[in-house]
């Protein structure tokens, strides 16, 4: 027997606006060009220029004092993007970068010239390898990750020889082969693993006996060295002085232990990081300022909207001048929600990037962390009254230029850690104290964690053991075993 169930159910759907806007949101200063060439080139109603419209309001903006207090709106008025949306064309329009796409995820471009790989394959033909022995010398370098190891197994590759190739072969050919690559440059390439990279390395250097000893060190005492249990290493070595260990310990921290990455022309992302914002400080007073990048002038086509006036003169039952009029109105809906969506972007970024400096000011005046105040995204977003999720994609990927350098808007979001007067301090802060004392702790005799933290709690910082772990390891700084040196 069917039921019948009437149900109340409460959605949220973003607008096509709303989407525009989240997109352009989130696209750092460097990809902001080509979103908006793409658009150019997409849309024949929009084009480059100032619009009339806007040059008001932009000349306004210009004289806006980020400097002073109180001033939340300055772009005026929030732009309603409502007014260009027509219910007669709304339900078969399709907005440029609706919906998922694979091609929004796009890689930067690569830096030129020849890779690792092709470096390599091209030093095959000095070894004089016969037809199936460069196959497999192809196949073994083909396995040579970017940063210069081959890490899969020498039988794994042989069975790929075998059902890719058809070509039969066994671990000691390959390891034949594998030693003639392991000659090529950088040195330490095809290693598989770091002992051996370091050993390859060290056998081209000139023997004298700081090297042979370095060789001896690494050949049988890896395990001692990597975990620095330095007295262990002088007992078995049979040596009387520290010295005779010290000069072993040097020649090897100069190996390079990623010789991919030492290649020329390696297979490397470049990627420039262009500030979206601008402090200045003026006698004392910060001035924040928008990257000029983020602030393009667009504006309708003036012979599109023409187009659309003549349409209202014309003869209306005319089925294919409607069908033109109704493309020239999509393009002219989309080239307006896309200069909107431009002009709020700027809007939102001045706002939250005000609040951050507002928040921030005694840090922009001097640079100091000691200085940062702990600050989370729903502190931002009660100053500017904005949603969370908002002020999260414009700290995730833009930074600011201060007269410290460039910085990554989320660098000054951080927890807060209790004082025993009571008052919260950044956790940068406290970083940068733990930092300043390992920076100056005796290398012979390293602080551990637990002394770490009750220095910290001398000077007056709340915290716990674990957490000093935390941040240790949040700025790459190894345990003090690891520390020690001789």
């Amino acid at each position: 027997m069917q039921k019948l169930n009437l149900s109340q159910t409460l959605t949220q759907k973003l607008s096509p606006q709303q989407i525009q806007f989240i997109k352009l949101l989130q696209v750092p200063t460097a990809e902001l060009d080509a979103r908006i060439e793409e658009e150019l080139e997409s849309n024949p109603a929009l084009e480059e220029g100032a619009d009339e419209s806007y040059e008001e309001t932009a000349a306004a903006a210009e004289d806006d004092d980020f400097g002073s207090e109180g001033e939340d709106d300055r772009y005026g008025e929030d732009l309603d993007v409502s007014d260009y949306l027509r219910d007669d064309d709304y339900a078969g329009y399709k907005m440029q970068g609706d919906g998922p796409s694979d091609e929004e995820d796009r890689d930067m471009p690569l830096a030129a010239g020849s890779t690792l790989t092709e470096q390599l394959m091209s030093n095959l033909g000095f070894l004089g390898l016969d037809e199936r022995q460069e196959a497999i010398a192809k196949q073994l370098v083909g396995s040579i990750e970017p940063d210069g190891y081959i890490r899969r197994e020498l039988d794994a590759i042989a069975n790929d020889l075998a059902f890719s190739q058809n070509i039969r072969t066994d671990e000691e050919e390959l390891e034949h082969i594998l030693h003639l690559i392991q000659e090529f440059d950088p040195p330490g390439i095809a290693a598989r693993d770091l002992r051996e990279c370091l050993l390859l390395q060290l056998r081209r250097r000139e023997p004298t006996e700081a090297v042979l000893l370095a060789t001896r060190l690494i050949e049988d005492h890896f395990e001692e060295f990597t975990k620095k249990h330095y007295k262990k290493i002088l007992k078995r070595l049979g040596l009387e002085t520290e010295d005779e260990l010290k000069s072993a310990i040097d020649v090897i921290t100069r190996l390079n232990p990623k010789p991919g990455g030492a290649a020329a022309g390696s297979n490397v992302r470049s990627q420039y990081l262009i500030p979206d914002f601008i402090i200045t400080n003026n006698n004392g007073k910060l001035e924040l300022t928008l990257n000029g990048r983020n602030a393009p002038d667009l504006r309708i086509s003036r012979s599109y909207a023409d187009m659309l006036d003549a349409y209202d003169k014309s003869n209306k039952k005319d089925k294919k001048l409607k069908e033109t009029v109704s493309f020239v109105k999509q393009k002219l809906d989309s080239a307006r929600w896309f200069i909107d969506a431009i002009r709020q972007r700027q809007h939102t970024l001045l706002n939250v990037m005000g609040a951050i400096m507002d928040y921030q000011y005694e840090y922009f005046l001097e640079g100091d962390e000691t200085k940062l105040r702990p600050m989370i995204l729903k502190d931002i977003a009660d100053r500017v009254g904005m949603d969370i999720s908002t002020i999260s994609r414009v700290a995730s990927s833009k930074s600011v230029q201060t007269e410290f350098g460039v910085l990554p808007l989320k660098y000054f979001f951080s927890e807060g850690i209790s004082t025993e007067s009571g008052e919260d301090v950044s956790s940068r802060e406290v970083k940068q104290v733990l930092k300043d004392m390992i920076d100056n702790e005796n290398k012979k005799k390293p602080l551990s964690d637990d002394k770490l933290e009750k220095m910290l709690n001398e000077k007056g910082y709340q915290i716990a053991r674990r957490t000093v772990a935390k941040y240790r390891e949040q700025l790459g700084i190894p345990v003090a075993r690891l520390r020690k040196e001789l």
